[in-house]
């Protein structure tokens, strides 16, 4: 089994982890191809904050939320500030940000659910995202982490959070991170490295005080350190800034492009 596959569904690109569909969970990594956007024409861009129209935001939606089965309508999401705040999404906080994105949920970066047919969808253009299963208890969460959040321990707080609050094994939850910059192309000075301390493996100088941080590796330890096993954390592999034909790259478009989504919803 290939632990992750890019495919056409309905005209539109996505990528999605085997394993986690095989666990009973719907899971999609929007690519940029095929989409409605006025920001970057032509694109799939899913994010109401960048600036783009947000009709042909909503219209991309629709189109990630016919690919993987689901109603565009429940798709519940955060204004992600690259911080550590992880949220308990109830019923209530269905379709929170769907159509509008001052309905989202406020500051936060993390969210976590045990109730089924809700799709938690996050936004990302190089960040790392996380998603997190236990096929056990059908808790579900989904991580934003840029290297703030990784610094800060999103991942490894969230998978604590699903044991803490769902009552979740540690050995039963399975972790993807998905399409996300490289450490090929992911350079970094020595500001980012002081603040990442017990984590110097995942830095490798690359000259005139840069590094080459590993964003993966590091989120990897952290998933590790909260008790999901190594062999249940599998991996996209792939760099959007290199891959930037295919994936939103943030670094790669210097700041102007759209943000790919990815999602999770218990069926």
């Amino acid at each position: 089994m290939h632990s992750f596959i890019i495919e056409n569904r309905n005209n539109i690109w996505l990528g999605s982890f085997p394993l986690i569909t095989a666990a009973g969970f719907i899971n999609g990594c929007s690519c940029r191809l095929h989409g409605e956007s006025e920001l970057v024409p032509g694109n799939l861009n899913l994010a109401l904050h960048v600036g783009d129209a947000t009709d042909k935001v909503v219209a991309n939606r629709q189109l990630f939320a016919d690919a993987l089965g689901i109603d565009a309508s429940r798709f519940t999401t955060c204004q992600q500030v690259h911080g550590d705040k992880i949220k308990v999404i109830t019923e209530k906080e269905v379709g929170s940000g769907a159509v509008d994105y001052n309905e989202s949920i406020a500051g936060t970066d993390a969210l976590i659910t045990g109730i089924s047919n809700i799709p938690l969808v996050l936004f990302y253009a190089d960040c790392v995202p996380i998603i997190l299963v236990d096929p056990k208890t059908g808790t579900i969460g989904l991580v934003h982490a840029g290297w703030h959040g990784t610094v800060a321990e999103i991942a490894g707080k969230t998978a604590k959070a699903m044991q803490t609050r769902f009552g979740s094994c540690s050995g039963d939850i399975l972790a993807a991170i998905g399409p996300s910059i490289g450490r090929c192309c992911y350079d970094v000075d020595d500001f980012v490295r002081q603040k990442a301390i017990g984590y110097e493996d995942c830095f490798i100088p690359s000259g005139s005080g840069k590094y080459k941080l590993d964003l993966w590796k590091m989120n990897t330890m952290q998933l590790i350190n909260a008790g999901v096993m190594k062999q249940h954390i599998i991996m996209a592999g792939i760099c959007t800034c290199h891959n930037n034909e295919l994936f939103f790259s943030y670094r790669a478009e210097q700041g102007t492009t759209g943000r790919m989504g990815v999602c999770i919803c218990r069926k």
